[in-house]
C-alpha cells in the first residue's frame, strides 16, 4: 500500500503543522521586493532559520497534508535503470505516469507545494537559481541526483558544457531528514527519480520568477571522461564530478495540478 490519495483531516483547534509552517516561512523569509536594496538579496537565512523550518518539516506527515494510505502502484513505468532523461525521452513520453503537484501556498517570498510521483517517474535534471529549497519526502522512495557547480567555473575544451561536482546520489525512503540546498550548495541542480510512489513537500524561497531572472534551466549530465577539461584537476576523483550542458529545447514532464485537500492557511491569523 502507498500513501497518495488526499482526504480532509478532522477540525482541530490546535493550528496544523501547515499552518505552523507558513507561519515560520513568513518569518523567514522575506519579500524580494524588500530586500531589492541589499547588497546580497539572494543571501539564504541564517543557518539557526532553516533548521527550525528543516525541524519542523521533519515531523510534518503524510495525513498532516491531507494524504492517506491507498494503493497508487502501476506496473507501467519505464524502469528505474533506464532513467537517463535524453537517452530514453521517447520512452519517458509514452510510458511515464503523470506528476501530481498539490499547490499549498505561494507569495513572491516563498511557495509550499507537494509533488506526488508514482513508481518510476522522473523531474529530470534543473536548478534552482538563487533560491533555497527545503524538500521533505512524506512516503515512498526515490532516487536523488544532485550537483553544485565548481567555482571558479571549469568549462570544456570547445563543448557547451559546465563542469559540476556531485552532491548526492543515493535513493532515500522515508522517513528521512528533509533535505535543504542553498544558491550555491546543498546540490543546487537535482533530478527526481522514484524508485516507489512517493510525495515531496518542498518550500521555495523564493519561487521561480521570471521577470525576476529566476527561470528554470534543465540539464545533461556527462560524465568527466567524456569531454576534456584542458589544465584543470579534479581532486575527488572523476566520478565525482560531471560536465552538464544546459537543454535548450523545451522539457516535457507529464505533469498535472491536484486539488490540496489538506488544512487550509490562515494568512491572517488574529
Amino acid at each position: 500500500m502507498g500513501w497518495g490519495i488526499p482526504t480532509r483531516p478532522p477540525a482541530t483547534s490546535t493550528p496544523s503543522r501547515v499552518q505552523a509552517l507558513y507561519e515560520l516561512c513568513k518569518r523567514t523569509f522575506p519579500s524580494p521586493s524588500s530586500v531589492a536594496a541589499s547588497s546580497s538579496p539572494s543571501s539564504p537565512p541564517p543557518d539557526h532559520a532553516i533548521g527550525a523550518i528543516s525541524s519542523l518539516m521533519d515531523t510534518i506527515t503524510p495525513v498532516d497534508v491531507g494524504l492517506r494510505d491507498d494503493n497508487l502502484e502501476d506496473g507501467r513505468g519505464f524502469g528505474f535503470f533506464e532513467s537517463n532523461f535524453l537517452k530514453n525521452s521517447a520512452r519517458v513520453a509514452r510510458w511515464a505516469q503523470p506528476i501530481t503537484y498539490l499547490h499549498v501556498y505561494e507569495c513572491d517570498a516563498f511557495s509550499i507545494g507537494i509533488f506526488c510521483l508514482p513508481t518510476s517517474a522522473v523531474i529530470p535534471l534543473h536548478d534552482h537559481p538563487g533560491m533555497t529549497v527545503l524538500s521533505k519526502l512524506l512516503y515512498g522512495s526515490m532516487h536523488v541526483k544532485s550537483y553544485d557547480w565548481v567555482e571558479p567555473a571549469v568549462l570544456a575544451n570547445g563543448k557547451p558544457v559546465k563542469l559540476g561536482k556531485l552532491h548526492t546520489d543515493d535513493v532515500l525512503n522515508a522517513p528521512c531528514p528533509t533535505a535543504v540546498l542553498y544558491p550555491q550548495s546543498g546540490g543546487n541542480m537535482h533530478c527526481f527519480t522514484s524508485v516507489k510512489s512517493c510525495a515531496v513537500l518542498d518550500v521555495i524561497a523564493p519561487p521561480y520568477s521570471e521577470s525576476s531572472g529566476r527561470v528554470c534551466t534543465y540539464f545533461h549530465d556527462y560524465p568527466f571522461s567524456s569531454f576534456s577539461a584542458g589544465q584543470a584537476k579534479v581532486v575527488h576523483g572523476p566520478d565525482n564530478y560531471a560536465w552538464l550542458e544546459a537543454l535548450i529545447v523545451p522539457v516535457n514532464i507529464n505533469m498535472r495540478p491536484g486539488t490540496y485537500t489538506g488544512p487550509t492557511i490562515q494568512e491572517h491569523l488574529p
